[in-house]
């Protein structure tokens, strides 16, 4: 009976131990395993006075990082960029999509019928200050992949809250900025109402950059 009792305590141990394993915490790293977003295919447009050598870092002050990028990030894009905005003779735009902690916000925003969509973001992005090849790129990038939905709810994010957790430093800083995430997420029924958003127009003037994103 001894010997039963000197085995049971270590086995009653890791019977413990093998149950509380799949409730364990997992992998910093692991994207599913926390509540971290990712930022697919934002695009940085630079259209500077000048044919300007540029140093353009992404910072993220609450945890983040760059999944892939084009050109190749490394530790900062070193561009030379025309003032058509052509950077290193090759690219229209800097790409890249980034994994950092979930802050957007999701009370104020649209909801748009799927076969709507193309027609209202090219007039919503237009509102904000977009303009051509910037709102052509998204069109034809998003509006093939947004079909598995018969509505979709859009919620803009500005630039006060992308920096929160997206921080653009540029060597030389813009005269001015415009900065637009959507988060989109896709339903089949009218759940709710959201409140419109009042949209602010940027100025395309002087040397200015502009970049958008989406978060799904």
């Amino acid at each position: 009976m001894k010997t039963l009792k000197f085995f049971g305590i270590p086995f009653f141990f890791i019977i413990c131990f093998i149950i509380a394993m799949p409730f364990q915490g997992c992998d910093p790293d692991d994207d599913k395993c926390n509540n971290d977003s990712n930022v697919y295919k934002p695009n940085i447009y630079i259209y500077p006075n000048e044919q300007i050598q540029l140093t353009v870092k992404l910072d993220f002050p609450k945890g983040g990082r760059i999944l892939t990028s084009i050109p190749e990030y490394g530790t900062g894009w070193d561009v030379l960029v025309d003032t058509n905005g052509i950077i290193n003779n090759t690219y229209s735009y800097l790409f890249y999509e980034s994994t950092q902690p979930d802050v957007w916000q999701k009370k104020d925003g649209w909801i748009i019928k799927k076969e709507e969509l193309e027609s209202f973001f090219r007039k919503n992005m237009a509102d904000y200050g977009f303009k051509g090849r910037e709102i052509e790129d998204f069109i034809d990038y998003w509006i093939p992949l947004l079909d598995d939905y018969s509505y979709y709810s859009i919620f803009p994010q500005t630039k006060n809250i992308i920096n929160e957790v997206i921080q653009l430093n540029i060597s030389k800083q813009p005269d001015n900025l415009l900065r637009l995430f959507y988060l989109i997420k896709g339903h089949n029924q009218l759940l709710y109402k959201l409140n419109e958003p009042t949209i602010e127009h940027f100025q395309r003037e002087g040397y200015f950059v502009t970049e958008w994103g989406v978060i799904l």
